[in-house]
């Protein structure tokens, strides 16, 4: 076959057009079928099939596609019934040189057969079963390996049976198909390397966002869960906000790419609690604290040594009296331990910081607290410091204005951190988005202070899904679970106060998010 200046130009081009395309091509499935599809195209073969090499020595079968018995398995085909893989080496680690696409593997050299019934290097018995029963003749052969720029065998390409294109009768693969289709192999080689490298990187990075999410949850068990929770509920808004026809929303919309993006950014909205304390984390009363265990010891030892005065001057009574003393008959006493019982209750109940607390409260407690008792080192002291009458004089919750703030600066920590890494092009924003969940839409929120108009929509999203969670979530120490009812009460009057989205409030109650999240974790 005479091949022109102007032919060989035009398959450089063709060469040069099949290469962008399969740079541009980001589907793994898509990409191999254009392969094989393109191969077909420049060597006018009938039949071809691919595979790729799998880990553990065999070539896996991906696609085939014959055009004069209209076949297509595998790929985007309808038909998924696979052709099974085929070893590399049999079972006594010899190569399997009996097989045309392995032996190209093995070899790493194309394999030309001019007429597969008159070769006599390859049984070829899986081709001749073939052509037995679909009524078929295989001619031609044309076997490339797909190498790439390490030398490493990535997959096999199979061509069978070039048509003449003026006779169209069955012809051998030429000299300049043979070049073509290499050409082809290697970029296609190159591209599903590349591809496959930029999938193994998604997925460390996405491993490794996973991780440090799993720290933070691990970190406190009051939270554990939290930060897995709210990426599912981010992407069910995201989802449903993009499905809206009517309303403000009618026309949002969101790619797969900027879909990624905003889950990262909920993955990692809460990153910056790795800096917070695990003693103001999990802090479950006002009081709670962390002490050097020899105190509490201390103090059982000289509950002990009360123990033993009391005893002694028991004993002391009832050799004087001649009878054992009852105190249960001691009215004053009785009277005076039924005020500690009570005093005690309500110290123990403004801890647990469940309720809000009344000035009443603040000020009986405060006459609680002049109440004097003495060591055993004879020191007269106040029954409570002034640090713990501070604490207990907390109006809600269990945290300190000072542990309030160590609590919400973990936002900036998490906006520092995140502003720290070197973002691809499609991941820029994931430090607004993350940095922003725990702002308000009328300015009211932190770190700061950002309005609606500031706040992009994806922030919005996170951030609604961080209050709904939190509100629902089972495993906080300073309250019990809010009632699915109760919490949308209170998204709903967040709303009416223009704190939270009013049209990402619409979507979670029209499409019923609350319900298909509740129906899978809570």
């Amino acid at each position: 076959m005479h091949v022109t200046a102007s032919d060989f130009s035009h398959l450089l081009k063709v060469l040069t057009d099949i290469g962008t395309a399969l740079s541009a091509e980001k589907n793994h499935i898509l990409l191999l079928e254009s392969i094989l599809m393109k191969a077909q195209e420049i060597t006018n073969a009938d039949g071809g099939t691919l595979y790729t090499c799998t880990d553990d020595q065999k070539l896996r079968f991906e696609i085939l596609i014959n055009k004069s018995l209209k076949l297509h398995l595998g790929g985007t085909s309808q038909n998924q019934n696979k052709l099974d893989d085929l070893p590399l080496y049999n079972e006594q680690g010899e190569a399997n040189n009996n097989m045309l696409a392995p032996w190209a593997a093995i070899s790493k050299k194309t394999i030309h057969i001019e007429d597969a019934y008159k070769n006599t290097q390859f049984k070829l018995s899986g081709t001749k079963q073939f052509d037995q029963q679909m009524n078929y003749h295989s001619q031609s052969f044309f076997v490339v390996p797909m190498t790439n720029h390490l030398n490493e065998v990535i997959g096999v390409l199979q061509l069978i049976n070039a048509i003449n294109p003026e006779t169209k009768k069955i012809s051998s693969f030429s000299k300049l198909n043979q070049q073509m289709v290499e050409s082809l192999a290697s970029q296609a080689a190159i591209t599903i390397t590349n591809q496959r490298l930029i999938q193994a990187q998604k997925e460390l990075f996405d491993s490794l966002i996973q991780l440090i999410a799993k720290a933070i949850d691990e970190k406190s068990p009051y939270t554990g869960g939290h930060c897995r929770r709210v990426p599912v509920i981010t992407r069910m808004i995201a989802e449903a906000a993009c499905e809206m026809d009517y309303g403000p929303l009618k026309h949002f919309s969101m790619t797969e790419e900027e879909m990624y993006e905003l889950e990262v950014a909920a993955w990692l909205h809460d990153c910056g609690k790795i800096s917070i304390p695990e003693a103001v984390v999990d802090k479950a009363t006002k009081l709670e604290t962390i002490i050097d265990g020899i105190k509490l010891i201390n103090t059982r030892f000289e509950v002990l040594q009360r123990d033993a005065i009391i005893a002694s001057l028991q004993a002391k009574i009832q050799e004087l009296t001649g009878t054992e003393f009852d105190l249960s008959q001691d009215n004053q006493l009785q009277e005076q331990l039924s005020i500690l019982h009570q005093e005690r209750n309500l110290i123990e109940k403004m801890n647990q910081g469940k309720e809000f607390t009344p000035d009443e409260d603040i000020e009986a407690m405060k006459k609680i607290a002049q109440h004097q008792w003495t060591s055993s080192h004879g020191q007269k002291e106040d029954l409570l410091s002034g640090t713990e009458k501070k604490m207990l004089s907390i109006r809600r919750g269990t945290l300190s204005s000072q542990e309030r703030e160590i609590i919400n600066n973990h936002v900036k920590v998490t906006i520092k951190m995140l502003e720290s890494l070197p973002y691809p092009k499609n991941l820029r924003n994931v430090p607004l988005y993350a940095g922003g969940h725990h702002e308000k839409l009328d300015g009211t929120g932190y770190p700061r202070g950002l309005t609606k108009e500031q706040l992009p929509i994806q922030a919005r999203i996170i951030a609604l899904a961080d209050i709904f969670e939190a509100l629902t979530a089972s495993d906080r120490p300073y309250k019990k679970a809010i009632p699915l009812e109760e919490a949308l009460k209170i998204l709903n009057q967040m709303k009416t106060e223009g704190k939270i989205d009013a049209d990402l409030m619409e979507v979670f109650l029209s499409k019923k998010i609350y319900e298909r999240y509740a129906r899978q974790y809570l």
